[in-house]
């Protein structure tokens, strides 16, 4: 693991435990997501330079994980295997509270730290909170923690980052850095937007021009060389991503976004605008199907969450130019389609076949909401922050769900009003708070069936987003917040333990090399635009 990419998680030692002082008080640690249940005692411990650690074997990778996060930081230490009484443990643990794989405990007492899980991720979990508790070396020769006691699950069970590479590329080095920040605050799902109109980043062997072709430009420069992620590049990505126990979901966007594909394979296209050339695959072509089955094929095999992304989103961008196909009059007339919307429906249920023919479960964007997709095989994305009803829709019809609103989870959107680069929508923007603020508690008020919403997610889309300093600049300190709203229930998160952690957390990301947003520069911690998120969902439609 490169230390460079790492050091910014470790020195989170040098972190103060300022909040735990206050006996009597409600008690927060210093962690982000902020745990469910915390416990603060007098007293501390006192790790010397051994640190015995005694695990179970379902706490292999997080052992490993701890020493290779500890070994780079803390030199001085020796790990130890022994049955001598152990300074750290891991135990196995059952629990009826609904917890699932990722609940854990962690307690430190006056002579050892004792981490229980019911299972792998909960262990590698709560190393990340363990991690991010441990004080800076007071002498150089030991480590100090007070004594607590925590019991943590996560909120929701789907946390994630999309990340758009058709428009801008940013390399695998680039994404093994994200890797480990979403590790750092818990995020376990990375989207990677692979294709779209600028080019086609993943390698498909059997059609090897995507990328030749269909991977040169990007939004800013068409002229660009080639980039693209060869299939052992997309290995690596997805076993380091395991790694930290994060799923990678590919997208391979269909019918629409569609440009660079059809660039590589013209006879594919079914057209589009003078704006969006050739943005739709055609839809009334048998080798369109072939062409998109083999396509989706080889992107399973490399991807084990089984999760295919197809988009769906926007098709009407380009889908004017099927009103001009002979071919598509006649799929119209045989089938008796009487509008473009019915044919992008007859599209994507041909290949949600394909998709579950393979053992994989279709995700969409919340276009598709009308499709028909089989409930038990789908899972939809409402990012329409404007249209509540279309999230009603997905209730009604019993749809898992993603939440993913342009407002607030739009990183592409500005986060001060004084920046000029980005998004806005109106006035309004995307503050660290108004991520921070995101009332889910009443989208799931208004929910027919609350555990349909799966969790939520921040989408980066990098039509503004033109190098990595860029990206970094989008990403943090929002992505801080986007964790906690993920993780952490109403009841135990608290702004001012949030800002205080996350002043502190700062310096990390400078250790890391990451261009970020300085909230407290000009004491703009506080959104300057409304945040308008609770708007929508209490005026509907």
């Amino acid at each position: 693991m490169d230390i460079k990419r790492k050091i910014s998680r470790q020195l989170f030692c040098t972190v103060l435990l300022f909040s735990l002082s206050f006996a009597g008080k409600a008690q927060y640690l210093p962690i982000i997501p902020q745990p469910q249940h915390v416990v603060v005692e007098e007293g501390k411990l006192t790790i010397s330079q051994e640190l015995v650690i005694h695990a179970t074997p379902l706490a292999e990778r997080a052992v490993t994980y701890l020493r290779e996060e500890l070994d780079s930081r803390f030199q001085r230490f020796a790990f130890v295997h022994t049955d001598r009484p152990a300074q750290l443990l891991f135990e196995t643990i059952s629990t009826d509270d609904g917890g699932g794989d990722e609940y854990y405990e962690l307690e430190v007492r006056r002579s050892d730290i004792i981490i229980r899980a019911t299972g792998p991720t909960g262990y590698f979990r709560a190393v990340s909170s363990l991690l991010q508790l441990l004080e800076s070396v007071k002498s150089g020769k030991q480590l100090e923690l007070p004594l607590l006691k925590i019991k943590d699950q996560p909120r929701y069970g789907w946390r994630g980052f999309m990340l758009d590479e058709s428009r801008h590329f940013f390399g695998k080095e680039k994404v093994k850095q994200l890797l480990d920040w979403m590790a750092f605050y818990k995020l376990n799902v990375f989207h990677w937007h692979l294709t779209d109109e600028p080019a086609w980043r993943i390698a498909i062997k059997k059609y090897p021009f995507l990328t030749l072709v269909g991977g040169i430009g990007s939004y800013t420069d068409p002229t660009n060389p080639a980039k693209y992620y060869s299939q052992e590049d997309i290995k690596e990505v997805v076993a380091y991503a395991q790694s930290l126990y994060i799923r990678v979901v590919p997208e391979i966007d269909m019918p629409g976004h569609a440009t660079a594909a059809n660039r590589a394979y013209p006879s594919l296209s079914g057209g589009g605008t003078e704006e969006h050339p050739h943005f739709t695959f055609h839809p009334a072509k048998e080798t369109t199907y072939t062409f998109l089955a083999n396509v989706l094929k080889e992107t399973n095999m490399l991807f084990p969450s089984n999760l295919l992304h197809l988009g769906g989103d926007e098709v009407a961008f380009g889908s004017d130019a099927w009103n001009k196909d002979a071919k598509i009059d006649s799929l119209k007339s045989r089938l008796g389609f009487l509008s473009n919307k019915d044919v992008e429906t007859y599209f994507m249920r041909r290949m949600a076949d394909t998709v579950y023919s393979i053992g994989a479960k279709l995700l969409v964007w919340d276009e598709m909401a009308d499709a028909g997709l089989p409930v038990d095989k789908s899972i939809l994305f409402w990012w329409r922050h404007d249209k509540i009803s279309q999230f009603d829709l997905l209730q009604k019809k019993g749809y898992p769900t993603v939440v993913c609103p342009r407002l607030p989870f739009y990183f592409d959107f500005v986060q001060d009003e004084k920046d000029e680069n980005g998004r806005k929508w109106g006035e309004a923007f995307n503050s660290l708070m108004s991520v921070y603020r995101y009332d889910i508690t009443a989208l799931e008020g208004r929910a027919i069936n609350k555990d349909l919403i799966l969790g939520v997610q921040a989408n980066l889309w990098t039509e503004r987003v033109a190098s990595d300093m860029k990206l970094e600049y989008m990403t943090f300190p929002r992505i801080a917040a986007l964790a906690e709203v993920a993780w952490t229930k109403d009841a135990r998160k608290n702004e001012e333990n949030f800002r205080a952690v996350l002043k502190k957390q700062l310096s990390l990301y400078r250790r890391d090399n990451l261009y970020f947003y300085d909230p407290f520069a000009h004491g703009n911690v506080e959104p300057a635009a409304p945040v308008i998120n609770k708007k929508y969902i209490d005026n509907p439609e």
